[in-house]
């Protein structure tokens, strides 16, 4: 393992900064990254905040860990290909199949599927993500879009960040979701307490998150169904958003209740509609996935215990 020494001449607000201003080998987001794993050490103790303060005469460490090659292979994993054109294709994502290739995972994504049924992806992700413009996580089910060239991975990626792509979900939360309708707005980054998952934090300490939401349907006290707009695409953001309003996502392992009454392998999050441009025609385009089975079936007990009518 490379280790790097740097040493403060004059004081700097942020950790973060002054490491970019030390070398133009990582780019902010890479030392950023470095830092939240541990890799950083002033005076000879780990920091884990990008904006911690460094004063003249602080000596920072950065420990560069080794590269890891990956060798991505196709695999012929079934894909449930909605639509397909020479600039982009949308997926219809199964619960349990991760998006991209990370964490030593080299196989079994919906990377190494792509590679497999499509003749062409976009090189701007680098060879772990190729392709992948946005993701949803694993045991999400639903649409993604994924880019079969540069130009167009370029253009989907600007209409997320500018809010002109919307992406909706159904959410099955436990209890009664007292508002009809509503939008949270808060910051999101790592829990604190718990670096693998997502939490809300302070103003000012996170990634802002919105997330707009309207109840579909009522079944008694027990669950609401909900639809999830969302406006901005942070990591987990539906799953803690629900949480943060006391009411989490059926079935979620992480931020749900630890009793389930359903037996289910991941949560009731579904990504059902995507609007989009067409990056080449400028077509407005919307595209639609109905439930899993699994998502699907329990909707229809519930509406029948509770005398409910939906139409989805």
């Amino acid at each position: 393992m490379d280790k790097r020494l740097f040493v403060a001449e004059e004081p700097y607000k942020r950790l973060d900064l002054f490491l970019s201003e030390q070398t133009e080998e990582f780019t902010r987001s890479r030392l950023k990254k470095l830092i939240e794993e541990g890799r950083v050490s002033v005076k000879g103790v780990p920091v884990l905040k990008a904006g911690a303060e460094i004063k003249k005469g602080d000596e920072v460490v950065v420990e560069i860990p080794e590269p890891v090659e990956y060798s991505v292979k196709a695999e012929n994993i079934p894909l449930d290909i909605v639509y397909e054109d020479d600039d982009f294709a949308v997926i219809n994502k199964p619960q349990g199949l991760t998006v991209h290739i990370g964490n030593g995972n080299t196989e079994g994504t919906l990377v190494n599927a792509l590679l497999y049924h499509l003749d062409k992806l976009s090189g701007i992700g680098g060879v772990l993500r190729p392709g992948i413009v946005h993701r949803i996580d694993k045991d999400t089910t639903g649409l993604l879009v994924v880019a079969k060239n540069d130009k167009a991975h370029i253009s989907l990626a600007g209409q997320i960040a500018e809010k002109s792509c919307h992406r909706h979900y159904y959410a099955l939360l436990e209890g009664n979701l007292k508002a009809d309708s509503g939008r949270v707005t808060t910051d999101i980054g790592r829990s604190p307490n718990d670096r693998l998952k997502m939490a809300v934090l302070p103003e000012g300490r996170g990634k802002i998150a919105i997330t707009d939401y309207e109840v579909v349907a009522r079944f008694g006290g027990e669950y609401t169904l909900c639809k999830f707009t969302l406006q901005t695409g942070r990591t987990h953001q539906i799953r803690v958003h629900a949480k943060h309003l006391g009411h989490p996502v059926v079935g979620d392992p992480v931020y749900g209740y630890k009793k389930q009454k359903f037996e289910l392998s991941g949560q009731l999050l579904h990504a059902f509609r995507l609007e989009l441009t067409h990056p080449s025609t400028g077509e407005r385009m919307t595209f639609h996935a109905p439930l899993p089975p699994v998502f699907s079936e329990i909707l229809q007990k519930l509406c029948k215990v509770h005398g409910v009518e939906i139409t989805l």
